[in-house]
This record gives structure tokens, C-alpha cells and sequence, in this order.
């Protein structure tokens, strides 16, 4: 049997941790004179609570590393237990949901995917929409700590290949999980900052600004607007751009970055590719609405970069209608969708280094056909990728599109139109965020969404967030007697 407590001692620290991050908000209610502001303090002071005596209980079971199983338990664990803790604050005061969208909403926060299940956000109290904010954020900083140190180790979906690639490429700089966490994090918390700034220095209100630089730089998507980032047209959404990409692109190397090693970023094959790649979902979707539209060039510009780079990065801001763009145009933004950012980074999705491993791989199978006695390996980056790492990157593929079709049908059986089951089941799975369908109310929540297409998103949101394997692993019974 698996040895559960050291996985609750971690998640009653984390658990009490969060707690005390409710108090944030409650600080923010109680100077805009909301009254909201006890909520807070009595789910921190709940949640914490909880936290604690769980943390205490398990407070003698962490005396080494965690193993292989202990690491995949408590991963779901955590992106499974915290958004309950998460959803306090909106259950006992504003805007007084239920369980079911309470959770969802929390989930949505935590896995980053921007999903929202509330229908007026402009009416909420400011802590509680600074709340959803920071549930992003902190999910964003999980997330590539997670990408980071947790699967390559588990070899999920080809992660592997970054175990050494992301610890050794350090050098001697940062040997260790714990500095590399550390260094992630002021790097986060320094982006996010400088996006705030910007932000306010292009006239957002300083609530507004912090509010979308916590969404901005996790690449959630959340706004306190019913109107999301429309609110801001012009250059708010160029700097938006600028923010979003950087946060779907490896962190790791902004760390090399501030250790006077520029070089490392530019030649990532996955940098370039997802530069290269959003470069052209802009040109294409830019040169169609020009000719089907008659379109003016540069608001044209400005409103296909903000929403393709939105989409891209599985953010899920909107300025715009895309539906009206035209058919070419939407099939790319949900193309777009489906690739998503780079590896150690906020991004959702499949991801970039996926895409080049699968290319690469179908390349060298072409190659045997005509030159079947030739040596021929999978590279990336002039690198030799071990078969097993492709095998996990093809079984991901597998897996995401499996997935992905058992969850249309299954939304389709709650009541969704067929258009409403396919767009949740994109913007769930992949963590993106919008969603379209008769079924979608005026400010693009699923606030009339059945209870089980909600808990099925739900589940959704998580699986994809953790990669798929990290969870459903956990469902063969040879895992839990290995």
C-alpha cells in the first residue's frame, strides 16, 4: 500500500497556504467599504484551520523524497482538493453559488483555464473577482513548478526528455528542485509586476491593472468585466500580447536570462516554432478578413494578434466576436487552441515541444520507407530522442484525442447542442477558456449549463491541466498495489 500521509502533509501546508492568501481580498473588500470582507476572513480562517490539523496529523511521514506513486497521488490531489477550498469564499457570501458551480468556478481558476459559470461579473464585490484572479495565478506558478519538477520525473507525455534537459542545462547555477522553484518564482512574480505597470501606465485603473496582470501573466484569461479585455481596446492589447506570450514561453530560460545567458531562448526549437507558428495563424486569419471584410489594416492587425495570441497561449481573453470573423478564421483559433505554449511555462494544451516530436517522428518513419538501411533517430534541438520518450509523446496524442471525443459525447448526453458540447469540450480539456454555443449566455459563461455537463468540465479542466496520464494512472488497479 501507498504510504498517504506524506501526500497530506504536503497538501495541508499548501491548503494553509492558500488559506492565508484569502486574506489578500478580504483586505481589498474591507478598503472598498464591502462588507464581503468577513466571508474571507471566516473561509481563511476555515481553511487554514483545516490545513493545519491535517499538516499536523501527517507532520512525521515526510522524512525523504517522495516516490513515483506518492508524487502522481499528489499531484491530482492538490488541483483536486484546493479548488474545494477555493470555492468557500463564493459559496458563503457572493455571489453565493452552489457546490457545483462554486467548484467549478474555483477549478477554472486554479487549472487556468478561464472558464467562468458567474453571468454578471461587473456587479461582483472587487475581492471577489481579485480572488478569481489570484486562484489563476497561484495555478499558474503550480503548474510549471509541476511541469518542472514533478513530470519529468513521472515521464508524462515525453516529459522526460526535460529531466536532464531542464536541471542540467543550469549547469552548476541552480542544481537543486528548490533553488530552481525559487528562481521561477521571483521570475513570476517580476513579470507579473512589470505587466501590472504597464498595464496602469496605459490607463487601466490600478485595481483593473493587477487584476489582469494576475490573469496575464497564468495565462488564465479572467476578467471583472462581463466584456473581458474589450474594455481596454488599443494598445492594452498589444502590452497584453507581449505578456501572454512571454508567460507561454519556458520559464526556465528567463531564469538562464537573468544569470547573463541570453542565448538559450532564441535557440529553443520550441520558441521559435511558437513564435513562428502564431506568426502565421495572424497572417492568415489578417490577409482573410482584409479580403472577405475589407478590413482596415491595422485595427485588423491589432484585433487578430490580441485574440490569436489569447488563443494560442489558451488564455482565453476576447476583445472581439470571433464567430462573425468567418469559418477559416475560427478553424484556425481552434487549431491554435489545440497547439498552446511551450513546456515549463503557464500555457495549456498539447503543447509546441509535442508537435516537433510527433513531426520529427513521422518524418523519420517516412525516411525508413524509401531508406530502410539507414541509422535514422528522432532529434530535437540536435539532440537524440530516446525511443521511449516517443512513444510517450505518440501515447499523449493517443490519449488527448480519445479523450477529448468520450467528452463531446458525454457532454452531448447532459442536454448540449452538438456546437455547445465540441466548444466546451475543447476549451476544458485544452484549458483555453471561451466557449460558443446557443447554450452560452451574454458574457460567454456556462451559467445554464446542466449540473453534469458542469462537473464534466470540471473533471475535464483537471485532467488536461495535469496532462492526462498523471491522472488517469490512477485508475488501474496494478498502480495502487505496484
Amino acid at each position: 500500500m501507498i504510504d498517504l500521509r506524506p501526500v497530506g502533509y504536503i497538501i495541508g501546508m499548501l491548503t494553509s497556504v492558500l488559506g492565508l492568501t484569502m486574506l489578500i481580498p478580504a483586505a481589498v473588500d474591507w478598503g472598498y467599504g464591502s462588507p464581503h470582507w468577513q466571508v474571507f476572513v471566516e473561509s481563511a480562517i476555515l481553511t487554514v484551520s483545516t490545513g493545519f490539523v491535517l499538516s499536523l496529523a501527517s507532520r512525521d511521514a515526510l522524512r525523504s523524497t517522495l516516490t513515483i506513486q506518492q508524487s502522481f497521488v499528489l499531484t491530482t490531489a492538490v488541483w483536486l482538493t484546493l479548488p474545494l477550498f477555493g470555492a468557500l469564499p463564493m459559496i458563503l457570501g457572493a455571489p453565493h453559488l452552489n457546490l457545483t458551480d462554486a467548484y467549478f468556478e474555483a477549478m477554472s481558476g486554479l487549472t487556468t483555464t478561464g472558464t467562468t459559470v458567474i453571468p454578471h461579473l461587473d456587479g461582483l464585490p472587487p475581492g471577489v473577482n481579485l480572488w478569481r484572479g489570484l486562484l489563476q495565478w497561484l495555478g499558474g506558478l503550480g503548474i510549471i513548478i509541476v511541469a518542472m519538477i514533478f513530470l519529468p520525473v513521472m515521464k508524462v507525455g515525453g516529459m522526460q526528455f526535460f529531466r536532464s534537459e531542464g536541471f542540467d542545462t543550469l549547469g552548476k547555477i541552480l542544481p537543486r528542485a528548490m533553488d530552481i522553484s525559487t528562481a521561477l518564482i521571483r521570475i513570476y512574480v517580476g513579470l507579473t509586476i512589470a505587466c501590472a505597470m504597464t498595464y496602469m501606465a496605459l490607463g487601466m485603473t490600478g485595481f483593473d491593472a493587477v487584476m489582469h496582470a494576475l490573469t496575464t501573466m497564468s495565462t488564465g484569461g479572467f476578467s471583472n468585466y462581463d466584456a473581458s479585455f474589450a474594455t481596454y481596446k488599443g494598445a492594452p492589447e498589444y502590452a497584453s500580447s507581449v505578456y501572454m506570450a512571454l508567460a507561454a514561453m519556458p520559464f526556465i530560460r528567463f531564469v538562464q536570462m537573468t544569470q547573463g545567458n541570453v542565448v538559450p531562448l532564441w535557440r529553443d526549437p520550441q520558441v521559435r516554432a511558437f513564435l513562428r507558428w502564431m506568426g502565421y495563424a495572424i497572417a492568415v486569419i489578417v490577409i482573410y478578413r482584409m479580403i472577405r471584410h475589407e478590413a482596415s489594416f491595422w485595427p485588423t492587425l491589432r484585433e487578430v494578434t490580441f485574440n490569436v495570441v489569447s488563443t494560442f497561449t489558451g488564455t482565453g481573453y476576447a476583445s472581439e466576436d470571433i464567430t462573425q470573423w468567418g469559418h477559416l478564421a475560427f478553424t484556425v483559433l481552434i487549431i491554435s487552441g489545440l497547439i498552446g505554449g511551450c513546456t515549463s511555462s503557464t500555457a495549456c494544451s498539447v503543447k509546441v515541444f509535442r508537435y516537433l516530436i510527433l513531426f520529427e517522428a513521422i518524418k523519420v518513419q517516412i525516411q525508413r520507407l524509401y531508406s530502410p538501411h539507414r541509422l535514422l533517430r528522432v532529434q530535437y534541438d540536435r539532440q537524440a530522442v530516446e525511443d521511449g520518450v516517443v512513444n510517450s509523446v505518440v501515447a499523449f496524442f493517443s490519449l488527448f484525442i480519445l479523450t477529448f471525443g468520450v467528452l463531446i459525447i458525454a457532454l452531448t448526453f447532459t442536454g448540449l447542442e452538438t456546437e455547445t458540447a465540441m466548444t466546451a469540450a475543447w476549451t476544458s480539456i485544452a484549458n483555453i477558456g471561451p466557449a460558443w454555443g446557443p447554450e452560452i449566455t451574454a458574457n460567454g459563461s456556462v451559467a445554464d449549463f446542466p449540473a453534469s455537463a458542469k462537473w464534466l468540465m470540471s473533471g475535464a479542466m483537471c485532467i488536461g491541466r495535469l496532462e492526462l496520464m498523471s491522472v488517469l494512472v490512477l485508475f488501474l488497479p496494478r498502480f495502487w498495489r505496484a
